[in-house]
């Protein structure tokens, strides 16, 4: 478990990936966190969001975004580091994200917890996360259900949880105690 190892953590927004993957990197004496918001934030001007039907200059955005973030855990990697990656990565890009990592072991874990529980942590956040989605989808339970489809097109690999009823901690724990259930081929094969 303690071997430099590349990992992504992923799920809908409010999920929980950015307090979970930086708890995780904690467990670890040689650990890094890479939180997907600070990839989006390297573009300062001419930044293209994704929206619910996103531009495509947007999607050029996202998989840049994706794209230098599977550099940067490789280098971590490279350098004797767990980098614990967390990010939105669903549908198609889980795919790619897995080729444009070259390191070995690489591990998925996916948060999926209820849409029940994504809507009351969105609204204790107080953020504003979903943005053009709530007006998309006639509300927040509309935009986070409309992200529960994406997650459900994404391909079934790496450990799944439902962290509804958890605490960061206890996701961690059960991350641990299953971590070799996350493991991607080596060959990155889906």
């Amino acid at each position: 478990m303690y071997e430099p190892s590349a990992v992504l953590v992923t799920g809908v927004q409010a999920a929980g990936k950015s307090t979970v993957g930086r708890l995780l990197a904690e467990r670890f004496e040689y650990s890094a966190f890479i939180e997907g918001d600070d990839m989006w934030r390297l573009i300062v001007r001419g930044r293209v969001d994704m929206s619910p039907d996103p531009d495509p200059e947007a999607i050029r955005q996202f998989e840049l975004r994706l794209k230098h973030g599977a550099m940067l855990v490789d280098s971590l990697v490279d350098a004797g580091f767990t980098a614990v990656h967390a990010d939105l990565v669903f549908e198609g890009f889980l795919r790619q994200y897995i080729a444009w990592v070259r390191s070995r072991p690489l591990r998925v874990i996916v948060l999926a917890p209820s849409v029940h529980a994504v809507v009351e942590r969105e609204k204790r956040r107080g953020s504003n996360a979903y943005g053009d989605w709530i007006t998309a989808y006639g509300g927040l339970e509309g935009a986070v259900r409309e992200f529960h489809r994406s997650l459900q097109l994404t391909p079934r690999v790496g450990l799944w949880i439902d962290s509804s009823d958890q605490s960061p901690e206890q996701t961690v724990d059960e991350i641990i105690a299953r971590w070799d259930e996350a493991l991607i081929p080596a060959d990155g094969l889906l």
